[in-house]
């Protein structure tokens, strides 16, 4: 194995930059297509409307897989059925699990392959997605094509791939089983292993975008390191620092109100209430109903609070509005402050573009949000409402990498500048 200074000492090629956005960009196409893949494998309309009525930001839910596919056969099961024996054989085995029994039991052989290869063709994307993730990884660090940084990155990246495929299942699989949802309920998974799956796909989706543009922005500062000082110094302003921070907050309020929307899905809480602002009579749902004994499992009901939180569909829909309008208002509040004072007068342009743009975003995701819910969710709607979640999420993190100069990239800066001024 060759030292490690065969590496690049200073940048990573622009190959690997434009291959990491590229795959950012497959994983933000199987975000929708799982999520439609989720919106229409139940076979009957009547369940569908179920699963798209949900509200803000809700059906943001990365690789969802449906119950029709019964077995995790992460070689085998690239290949589809390809006998009439076959078919016969993963129909038989759909028709033991719980959705066919309390669903779709009126559901032939014909309308069990449409629905089948919706969720294969997602679980074969899936699989794309790690093998032209994996094999350029090993050819760009056998070929020293990346930083010793980036190439821990990109094995980051590759073992967390390999762990989203595992969650997956292990979320799929607590809803094929009666006994791990609650008696009488209809057939869903976990929501805790929902939102877990959740989360995993946008750190992944998150670290290769991050890791892509980290590597354009460096080549791009080396190119002209004398203006490349001048935005550092911009950057160095003390009042940077407190917008740097709230740009910050803001990426993980979005990030939660995400992950809010994954509870509300796992526990249809979107069909309880499919009006905006209010929610029955009011703007929340009387406190009997949000704080109900129900959900407490212990007798002196000190879990009474949090299980509510998590498990009681009223309250689980009401935090997420609340999440939902806080981003909407922080958004909007983050756009005045970039215009005022002093960060107006030192804001990068590129920065203020940012900013501009998160607006655009999140009037877009809100109005999708609000159309879908009380129109009853179409699934172009649904489709739209999912994509602009996840791209509120990606004009936050972009926001925040052009607030930034890694001092791994000042040194290189440096270093250039003092090379050029020597010549």
């Amino acid at each position: 194995m060759l030292p490690p200074r065969a590496f690049p000492e200073t940048t990573t090629s622009k190959s690997v930059a434009y291959w990491l956005i590229g795959s950012a960009a497959s994983v933000f196409g199987i975000v929708v297509f799982g999520g439609l893949t989720r919106l229409t494998d139940r076979g009957t309309h009547t369940v569908l409307v179920r699963f798209l009525a949900v509200p803000l930001l809700t059906w943001v839910l990365v690789t969802l897989t449906s119950l029709s596919i019964t077995e995790w056969k992460p070689v085998t099961g690239s290949l589809p059925p390809l006998t009439q024996a076959d078919w016969e054989s993963e129909f038989e085995k759909y028709r033991a699990s719980p959705e066919f029994k309390m669903l779709n039991s009126h559901m032939d052989l014909a309308e069990f392959k449409k629905i089948y290869f919706m969720e294969w063709t997602h679980r074969l994307w899936g699989r794309f997605i790690g093998l032209s993730f994996v094999l350029p990884t090993a050819y760009f660090i056998a070929r020293r094509r990346v930083s010793v940084p980036m190439a821990w990155t990109l094995v980051g990246i590759t073992g967390l791939i390999g762990f989203q495929g595992f969650i997956g299942w292990w979320m799929v699989k607590s809803g094929l089983k009666d006994d791990l949802f609650a008696p009488g309920s209809h057939p869903r998974v976990s929501q805790y292993r929902l939102t877990a799956h959740l989360a995993t796909a946008f750190v992944c989706y998150s670290w290769m975008l991050l890791a892509g543009l980290s590597v354009l922005k460096t080549r791009r500062l080396l190119a002209n390191p004398a203006n490349a000082m001048k935005l550092v110094e911009a950057l160095k302003h003390p009042a940077m620092t407190p917008f740097r921070g709230s740009v910050a907050a803001l990426t993980g309020l979005v990030f939660t109100t995400v992950l809010s929307g994954a509870l509300v899905a796992g526990l249809d809480a979107g069909l309880i209430y499919n009006e905006f602002p209010q929610m029955g009579l009011g703007l929340t749902p009387p406190a009997s109903e949000l704080w109900d004994k129900f959900y407490s499992r212990k007798e002196d009901g000190s879990d009474l609070w949090w299980r509510n939180m998590l498990e009681n569909p009223s309250l689980v829909q009401l935090d997420h509005r609340i999440l939902a309008t806080t981003t909407f208002c922080s958004v909007l509040a983050l756009f005045v402050y970039a215009r005022r004072g002093r960060v107006a007068a030192i804001l990068p342009k590129d920065a203020r573009k940012g900013v501009t743009g998160l607006v655009h975003l999140v009037c877009l995701q809100a109005a999708l949000g609000i159309s879908t819910l009380i129109y009853m969710v179409p699934i172009p709607l649904a489709a739209a409402h999912q994509a602009g979640a996840l791209a509120l999420l990606t004009g936050a993190l972009v926001l925040g990498q052009r607030l930034r100069i890694p001092k791994s990239t000042l040194h290189l800066i440096q270093k250039r500048l003092a090379a050029i001024t020597k010549q």
